[in-house]
C-alpha cells in the first residue's frame, strides 16, 4: 500500500527523511496522466465518454447470511428461515429482511443478484480474491484488484489517488492467503492508497498523507530545496528508465502531500454535523461519507471494508460462538450501522447528481449455511449468496437469479465472481477484451475469455 513514512537516517527540520523520499518514489504512484486515457480510447480499451464513471465497492467482510438479509425464505422450516421476518419495500417485487428498514425505502435504487456462487475452498480469503479480482490466485500469480487495474488503465484524474482503500486493508480471516486488495502482478506502483485511520474518531486526520498544519511556505520551500539536493546527488542514476519512473512517482506523491484539494477531500470536518450524523458516527458510516467526498473530488475507485477481520470483532461472520458473531449481534449491532451508512450514501449520491455515474456494489466472499448450526449461527457457504448494485448505469428495482427453496443453491441464473468483476469493468466503460502486462511480460486478459457482465442489470 502507498506509504509516506519510514525510519530514515537523515531527517529534515520538517521530519521528512531521505528514505521517506525514496520510499515515496518507489511505492507512491498515484496514477498516470490523462494522455494515457486518450491513448487507451484510441485503441478501444476504454469506451469514449466514460472518464466520469466511478465505483464505490463495499466489501462485506465476514459474509452476510443470504436468508437473513436479501433472500428471505419465510416458508422454510424455522432452522432454515431464522428469526427474522421479511418486510415490503418501495418496490412491490422485492422483499428484504426487517433488519434493514432504511434499505426498504431505497429498493427502487438497487438491484439484487441472488445467485452468486463459487466452487473454491470455503475460506474467507479465496472469496476475497475472486470477488475483487475475478480470479482465484493460482501458480503464484496474484491478480490485481479491480480498482488497481482501473488505475493502471486510466490513471488519476488529478492529484488525488485513482483508488483509495477505506479504512485499511483486510486483516487476518483464517486462511493466511492474499486477500486481493492490492495490485498483484501490476506492481506496488498501482496499489491503492490505504487510509489507515478510523474517520469516526474525534480529531480524525489522515496519517502519512498531509503535511503538518504548522507547515508554511518557508518549510515547503525547504522541502523543494532538499529535493533539489537529492536530484543533484543522483543525476547518473536518474538517467535510467527506472529512475525516471521513480521521479514521476515522487512528483505525484509530493503533489498529493501538498495538495489543498486532497486536504479538503479527506477533511470530514467540512461536512455539516447533521450530515455526519445521517451517515452514522460509526467507522463504516463515516467511511461511506468519506467515499462520497472522494468520488466528488475526482477519485475513480473507493473500496470500503465494512470490517477488518472476523476475529474478536462484531462482523457478518455469524458462526454463533466467540470469537465470532451471533445472529443477535448481527441484528443489534451490524445491521443498524450498515443500514444507516449505506442508505445515507445512496440518498446523498442521488441528491447530488452523482449516482448515475457512480456504481455502488455491495459484495461478500460467500454466503451462509441455510441451516442454523448448533451454536445458533450459520457457517461458510460459497454455493449461493446475494450481491447487489446501484447507480453507474444499473437499473434499480430488479432481482437477478433465483435460489432454491432454502437459499442453498442457484435455481435460475447462477452468477460467477468473474461476472461480478466484469460488471464493474463494464460500468466503468472498459473493454473486457483489454489485456494487462502480466508476469514475465505476457499479456493477461482483464477478464477470462468469454466472461460477460451481468447484462440484466443495465
Amino acid at each position: 500500500m502507498l506509504k509516506f513514512t519510514g525510519n530514515g537516517s537523515v531527517t529534515t527540520c520538517d521530519g521528512i527523511t531521505r528514505r521517506d523520499f525514496l520510499q515515496v518514489g518507489t511505492l507512491g504512484a498515484i496514477g498516470l496522466s490523462l494522455s494515457k486515457f486518450a491513448a487507451l480510447q484510441a485503441v478501444g480499451a476504454v469506451t469514449k465518454g466514460n472518464d466520469e464513471k466511478s465505483v464505490i465497492m463495499i466489501f462485506n467482510l465476514g459474509a452476510p447470511s443470504q436468508v437473513d438479509t436479501w433472500d428471505m425464505k419465510p416458508d422454510a422450516p424455522r432452522e432454515i428461515r431464522g428469526p427474522f421476518k421479511p418486510i415490503r419495500t418501495n418496490n412491490p417485487d422485492i422483499q428484504i429482511s426487517e433488519i434493514f428498514p432504511l434499505h426498504a425505502k431505497l429498493a427502487d435504487k438497487f438491484s439484487l443478484v441472488r445467485t452468486c456462487y463459487h466452487t473454491a475452498a470455503a475460506v474467507h480469503d479465496t472469496g476475497h480474491q475472486m470477488m475483487q479480482t475475478g480470479r482465484l490466485f493460482t501458480g503464484g500469480i496474484n491478480s490485481p484488484h479491480a480498482g488497481c487495474a482501473l488505475e493502471y488503465l486510466m490513471g488519476r484524474r488529478n492529484e488525488l489517488p485513482a483508488h483509495v482503500l477505506l479504512p485499511e486493508p483486510m486483516g487476518p480471516t483464517g486462511g493466511n492467503l492474499p486477500h486481493g486488495q492490492d495490485a498483484g502482478f501490476l506492481g506496488k506502483a498501482y496499489d491503492p492508497f490505504a487510509l489507515m485511520a478510523d474517520p469516526s474518531k474525534p480529531n480524525f486526520k489522515v496519517p502519512d498523507l498531509l503535511p503538518p498544519t504548522e507547515i508554511g511556505e518557508v518549510r515547503l520551500q525547504r522541502r523543494r530545496e532538499l529535493r533539489q539536493i537529492v536530484d543533484d546527488q543522483v543525476k547518473t542514476f536518474e538517467a535510467s528508465e527506472t529512475a525516471k519512473l521513480m521521479d514521476a512517482n515522487f512528483e505525484s506523491a509530493y503533489r498529493l502531500m501538498t495538495s489543498v484539494k486532497a486536504r479538503e477531500a479527506f477533511d470530514l470536518s467540512k461536512e455539516p454535523e447533521k450530515v455526519r450524523e445521517r451517515y452514522g458516527m460509526t467507522r463504516f458510516g463515516q467511511c461511506c461519507l468519506l467515499a462520497r467526498r472522494l468520488i466528488e473530488a475526482g477519485v475513480r475507485f473507493v473500496t470500503i471494508n465494512t470490517f477488518i477481520t472476523v476475529f474478536d470483532e462484531i462482523s457478518w461472520d455469524i458462526h454463533g460462538s466467540k470469537p465470532f458473531t451471533s445472529i443477535a449481534g448481527m441484528k443489534d449491532i451490524v445491521a443498524p450501522m450498515y443500514d444507516q451508512g449505506y442508505s445515507a450514501l445512496i440518498e446523498d449520491l442521488f441528491q447530488r447528481g452523482l449516482l448515475d455515474n457512480t456504481l455502488v456494489c455491495n459484495l461478500a466472499e460467500f454466503g451462509r449455511t441455510p441451516k442454523i448450526n448448533p451454536a445458533g449461527g450459520r457457517d461458510h457457504w460459497p454455493q449461493c449468496w446475494t450481491s447487489y448494485f446501484a447507480g453507474g448505469g444499473v437499473k434499480g428495482g430488479r432481482v437477478i437469479g433465483k435460489s432454491d427453496e432454502i437459499g442453498g443453491y442457484p435455481a435460475e441464473r447462477p452468477v460467477t465472481s468473474s461476472e461480478v468483476v466484469a460488471t464493474i469493468y463494464h460500468s466503468l466503460g472498459l473493454n473486457l477484451e483489454t489485456h494487462l502486462p502480466g508476469p514475465q511480460g505476457r499479456p493477461f486478459a482483464l477478464v477470462d475469455s468469454g466472461t460477460q457482465p451481468i447484462r440484466e442489470l443495465f
